[in-house]
């Protein structure tokens, strides 16, 4: 998707941590045009000193593991994880 950004740190065992600097992420995102931001819980106090009128353009996503990250990242997830298409057999001609 290109309208998701993610700004934290991922450990090895998927937990997402506090990060630095998340205003000026933020506003840099916005002005990119994107519409969904994924980050640490641990810095949703930190959200306060974003405008306003940036907040509210914006949809912020939470995340204390990758379980948090992957659908809104991704999107949700289908019916079935594997999508079959049509297989269309061509006739071709006897190689002499």
């Amino acid at each position: 998707r290109r309208d998701v950004a993610l700004t934290g740190e991922i450990t090895l065992r998927g937990r997402v941590l506090a990060i630095g600097g998340l205003k000026e992420k933020v506003l840099a995102a916005h002005r990119a045009g994107l519409r969904t931001i994924i980050m640490p819980k641990k810095n949703e106090k930190d959200l306060a000193e974003i405008p306003r009128r940036v907040r509210q353009r914006i949809k912020f996503v939470a995340a204390e593991n990758m379980e948090d990250v992957l659908p809104a990242a991704l999107g949700a997830p289908t019916q079935s994880p594997l999508i079959r298409r049509p297989v269309h057999h061509r006739k071709t001609a006897a190689v002499p």
